[in-house]
């Protein structure tokens, strides 16, 4: 059944609730980005009225290894012992100084392939596999190329793992399934996309089916009519979840590939969804907001209802995660700033990280840590601490925006404990065309005290810089 639970009435805010002011940043020289031209598109899909200052044209990465990366043009894979690019605050140079390859993080080597620009990661093991604009899914085992195999249909924008099948989401609205060969680990058999062609032959028989997706043109509903942006599976694998530029997110049951229900949730492209706890769904979109759906099992099918919208807001809507270990959900936006929300029922705001200089286009959670991928080619590491965060350190070494990321438990046992503490390989994938492999640990010496640190919810409202959340 086609649901149109995100219809533009209910979306509507109360008379007194006001847009967001733009947020404070702690460079004065910083000027705030609200979107990009479709032009230069890293996945995310910003509103066409506004311009990203500081951006190019893809064409201006076209070396996946140049400048202070240059050694690792001579290999895919090069060691390092210790990291040039992961360094921490120097709290006794007091002049902001950093100190490379310190607390147990350090940037292991880089993959590269002259392939494409690099679009998506998922990564499973001692597996990785990357996406890129090049139609070719590429995969690597403990940072070694293993195996590549070929899409018809270009850009792959989003990769996901659910058991022994590989989804990928692309730029012609199709949802792609493939499998490992239970007799040869690198052969990668295509077995069926999303909406199965039987669906879509069954369902086009009946004209109830359709729905309009602009003047004078219909589609299935089972059917996205524009790019697929992100894929996010729940936590039991039952469900995948995908986001569009149609404005709209689909449900999909994994068991039959059955196309359960079809939400109309933004004004504008979605650019994430995240299945959280207490069967909280979460959506971002270049509309500017953030949703919260609940989840409701009814028959064989589910039922989305939207209970609150936790931002609105002019900048983008670019990347959204979910804390393992606590019911916290993070947002980036194309103004560089990092909003976060506390609760199990009600999610109240609690605080913007900043740090960023350009669009956060890419969030990962693990443990007690935070990653954000940015558009100014530094990747930020937050750890939490009770309710507060703070910046561990600053990854940097890409040429180009940084676009996905990617973390796994380091199960290295060589590379030692950390005082107790876990360790993380973490995947950063980048429009310079490369991949970098890192080392994170969550025992890091002390945080940049002096550099990018967490806002306190009442220091923004005084500085009229945060709204509550709105009740949809």
């Amino acid at each position: 059944m086609y649901a149109e639970t995100g219809n533009r009435s209910s979306n509507a805010l109360p008379p007194a609730a006001k847009p967001y002011p733009a947020m404070p940043h702690s460079d004065p020289m910083y000027q705030s980005p609200h979107s990009m031209t479709e032009e230069y598109d890293h996945s995310n899909r910003l509103s066409s009225s506004s311009n990203i200052p500081g951006y190019s044209s893809v064409s201006e990465y076209t070396s996946s290894a140049s400048g202070e990366c240059s050694p690792y043009a001579m290999s895919p894979w090069n060691q390092t012992t210790a990291s040039p690019w992961a360094y921490h605050h120097d709290e006794d140079a007091g002049d902001g100084s950093t100190t490379p390859g310190m607390g147990g993080t350090t940037l292991l080597g880089s993959l590269v392939r002259e392939e494409g620009h690099i679009y998506s990661l998922a990564a499973v093991g001692d597996l990785l596999y990357t996406g890129s604009d090049s139609k070719n899914i590429r995969v690597w085992k403990k940072q070694q190329d293993l195996v590549g195999f070929k899409s018809s249909s270009g850009l792959v924008k989003s990769i996901v793992i659910v058991g022994e099948r590989i989804f990928t989401g692309h730029q012609d609205g199709k949802i792609r399934v493939w499998r490992v060969s239970p007799k040869n680990p690198t052969q990668h058999k295509r077995v069926g996309s999303l909406p199965r062609l039987r669906d879509i032959l069954r369902s086009s028989l009946n004209p109830s089916n359709y729905v309009e997706i602009k003047r004078h043109k219909s589609s299935l509903w089972i059917k996205h009519c524009d790019a697929i942006s992100c894929l996010g599976p729940t936590e039991d694998g039952s469900l995948l979840y995908s986001g569009s530029w149609d404005k709209t997110f689909k449900i999909w049951r994994i068991s039959d590939s059955k196309c359960l229900e079809s939400v109309v949730a933004h004004d504008d492209a979605v650019n994430a969804v995240v299945a959280a706890f207490n069967s909280l769904v979460f959506t971002g979109s270049a509309d500017g907001t953030v949703k919260v759906w609940k989840r409701e099992l009814q028959g064989k099918g589910t039922k989305h209802t939207p209970v609150q919208t936790l931002l609105k807001q002019e900048s983008a809507i670019t990347a959204l995660a979910v804390s393992p270990t606590a019911p916290i959900v993070y947002c980036g936006s194309s103004d560089g700033m990092i909003n976060l929300w506390e609760g199990e029922r009600h999610l109240a705001h609690g605080g913007v990280l900043q740090g960023h200089k350009m669009a956060v286009l890419c969030l990962a959670a693990a443990g007690t840590l935070l990653l954000s991928g940015s558009a100014d080619k530094t990747i930020f590491v937050w750890r939490r601490e009770g309710g507060f965060h703070s910046c561990l350190s600053v990854l940097t070494g890409h040429t180009g925006p940084v676009k996905c990321l990617a973390i796994v438990p380091d199960t290295d046992e060589e590379s030692g404990n950390s005082g107790g503490l876990a360790r993380w390989i973490v995947y950063s994938g980048s429009l310079d065309k490369s991949v970098k492999v890192w080392r994170v640990s969550e025992d890091s010496p002390d945080a940049l005290l002096r550099g990018p640190q967490q806002v306190p919810i009442d220091a923004a409202y005084n500085n009229g810089a945060i709204s509550s959340g709105y009740g949809m």
